[in-house]
């Protein structure tokens, strides 16, 4: 069968988790660089699509090539990482520490936060040809959207920043959904659907990603974004970090380990 049972592709989670908390360093922050690298083409290539075509549905459709592919070729988004390494903790594999997991997230933040940066400012020189004129159409979109999803929240204040809190945790209970999606199916076809769903529909949602968020915020402010580096960090990536976190763990991880792994005794069983 090229689909796995839940108890089969959880375990598979677990282990994912644990191999990667043993990484070298190197490899880490490599495999992490080219997934924030990949992720951000994506972001533009999805903003370009909605730019032509002026509908944002088309845009959110094809956004999840870039999450497939980087998938594929076995990197790691710090989404990812939130829900697979912490399961190896939990799951007292031997060896695996709290330290060995706040490590694994600190290497592929960094990984993913320069790859991503690479992008935006390849990109920021392609849309100003080397910073000599205006962004064109698809430049002046990166910074507006720095603009709106940093002052936007910053104008409601506590409101503002809970609904950017929120909005990461269901962007990674859909992003970790496409994590454990590439693990479900034993064909590149049946893991690229599974996958493409959850992407789809977190993009179409403008729910916050911290890693696209490393591309489109660095990028916009390169491009003339009127925000600051301080507004970036306080009203975007910071609590998006968090509710990812939260999100990926809680909704995702923590469910299908407690019922597909630990299970809780049935009906049967407990008579």
């Amino acid at each position: 069968m090229s689909y796995l049972a839940p108890s089969e592709f959880v375990t598979k989670m677990v282990d994912s988790g644990e191999s990667k908390i043993f990484m070298s360093t190197r490899d880490t922050v490599i495999r992490a660089f080219m997934a924030g690298a990949t992720l951000a083409l994506a972001a533009v290539f999805a903003v370009t699509m909605t730019v032509q075509t002026g509908y944002p549905l088309i845009g959110a459709i094809l956004f999840p090539v870039g999450f497939c592919m980087l998938y594929l070729m076995g990197f790691d988004l710090l989404t990812g990482v939130f829900v697979l390494s912490p399961l190896a903790l939990i799951d007292k594999r031997p060896g695996v520490t709290l330290g060995g997991v706040l490590r694994n997230w600190g290497l592929v933040f960094i990984g993913n936060f320069l790859g991503a940066l690479m992008v935006a400012i390849m990109f920021a020189i392609i849309f100003t040809f080397g910073f000599n004129e205006e962004p064109n159409e698809v430049g002046k979109i990166i910074a507006g959207i720095g603009e709106k999803r940093t002052l936007g929240y910053k104008e409601y204040g506590a409101g503002g920043m809970l609904t950017l809190f929120i909005r990461g945790i269901l962007c990674n209970w859909m992003v970790s959904m496409g994590v454990v999606g590439a693990m479900i199916s034993t064909t590149v076809t049946g893991k690229v659907l599974a996958m493409w769903m959850p992407i789809m529909l977190f993009f179409a949602m403008t729910f916050e990603h911290s890693v696209v968020n490393m591309f489109l915020f660095p990028s916009a402010l390169l491009m003339g974004g009127k925000f600051s580096v301080m507004d970036y960090l306080i009203w975007n990536e910071i609590p998006v970090v968090l509710g990812n976190m939260i999100g990926g763990i809680a909704l995702t991880g923590l469910t299908l380990y407690t019922t597909h792994v630990r299970t809780a005794p049935n009906r049967k069983s407990a008579a």
